[in-house]
């Protein structure tokens, strides 16, 4: 079966176990950075795939915590035979310059969602994500919130109650003909998609305010979504609130353009 093979520190594996020393600071403390892609036209030089952009925020982070550079040749050509057997992949970089890389299909339901959108839960604001700049393997904060709560994605928030992100992705907002997004300073991760709608829509004069979303902001949108480079753009038609909930339009007009850019290259 194809989901028994993964690459590991220069080696294909036929398994679904990873062997680590008791002792591996990944291991004990999430010691680890990664990123997701999803490989288009199952190339990893497709614009849409942004290999180089997940080169470059791997490259970010082991820089910033002061790592040791993996053999990028060698994590390129692990990626490159698992991408014959999955569209998704997940590349993972240890202190020492090891890489792990798995890969696995798109959600079945996929097309469902983007066309229909799901309903959200906001979390409690003690699952916030450490270091949010990085994607680390230290992700049990985001894992908690979205498993512990009935719904399909959870949204991470501030002490003050804003809205930063979901716990797998951006949030978007529209409303007033213009589209909104957390701003980074706000402490959110820096996603590729986030980065590449962003500069697409501006791109094409579509008005993009990144302002902290405030319970007045967020409760004037028309519409909303996350992004993330798996799923595109999702739709919310739902946010659980403890105080109630909140309705969207999954259907807006505007989620049209903004598919345009998954499909213009």
């Amino acid at each position: 079966m194809t989901n028994n093979i993964f690459w590991y520190d220069g080696r294909l594996i036929h398994s679904q176990t990873l062997e680590l020393n008791i002792n591996d600071p990944g291991l004990l403390y999430g010691a680890t950075v990664f990123t997701t892609l999803r490989a288009y036209h199952n190339s990893l030089d497709h614009s849409l795939t942004n290999w180089q952009a997940h080169c470059d925020r791997l490259l970010f982070s082991i820089q910033t915590f002061g790592w040791q550079q993996p053999d990028w040749n060698r994590l390129r050509q692990g990626a490159q035979i698992l991408l014959t057997h999955f569209p998704v992949l997940r590349i993972t970089l240890f202190p020492d310059g090891r890489e792990w890389i798995t890969g696995r299909l798109l959600p079945n339901n996929l097309t469902e969602k983007q066309n229909n959108g799901i309903k959200c839960a906001v979390a409690s604001s003690e699952f916030y994500r450490s270091l949010p700049s990085h994607k680390t393997g230290n992700y049990l904060s985001a894992w908690l919130a979205k498993t512990s709560l009935d719904a399909e994605e959870a949204i991470l928030v501030d002490s003050q109650g804003n809205w930063l992100e979901t716990s797998t992705g951006n949030l978007w907002g529209c409303c007033d003909r213009s589209w909104y997004t957390p701003p980074l300073t706000s402490g959110i991760l820096p996603g590729l998609v986030r980065s590449q709608l962003v500069n697409w829509l501006q791109n094409h004069q579509q008005p993009v305010r990144e302002e902290p979303w405030t319970v007045g902001l967020f409760e004037r949108f028309e519409a909303i979504a996350y992004t993330n480079s798996i799923v595109e753009i999702i739709p919310i038609h739902t946010v659980n609130q403890p105080s109630g909930s909140l309705q969207y339009n999954p259907y807006h007009p505007s989620f049209g353009k903004i598919r345009d850019l998954f499909v213009a290259r």
